[in-house]
């Protein structure tokens, strides 16, 4: 059974850092991409990375970059997003996603129609 599980989201204040973590079960790293989106209360859903499955090639939005670090521990099975220097808009609910059917051109990374599997995501609030 496939599953994506989030953790490590919470409440911090402007300025801080936290570490959300995506424990991937029924399916390994090594030959699937992982990405985060988050979602806000009233917007839409947005891609905040990814990383690749073979070469561990990153993408970010423009939101994230410089602020946000993707990586992988293919053994642990888990991807993790780093986030520093968070700010009261990084309020959101974060989401990790793959696809498993068919491969996803790394240019498409961004829209989550790409993605057949999903977490039930982790909030993260940042206080101003």
């Amino acid at each position: 059974q496939v599953q994506l599980v989030e953790s490590g989201g919470g409440l911090v204040q402007a300025g801080g850092s936290l570490r959300l973590s995506c424990a991937a079960s029924g399916f390994t790293l090594d030959y699937y991409a992982i990405s985060w989106f988050r979602q806000a209360p009233g917007k839409e859903r947005e891609g905040v990375a990814y990383i690749h499955e073979s070469d561990d090639s990153t993408r970010y939005a423009g939101s994230a970059a410089g602020r946000f670090t993707i990586s992988r521990d293919v053994a642990a099975n888990t991807v993790y997003l780093q986030m520093n220097s968070l700010k009261p808009e990084d309020t959101a609910r974060y989401y990790c996603a793959t696809r498993l059917a068919g491969r996803m051109p790394v240019s498409r990374w961004y829209y989550g129609t790409e993605y057949d599997h999903w977490g039930q995501g982790t909030q993260v609030t940042v206080s101003s």
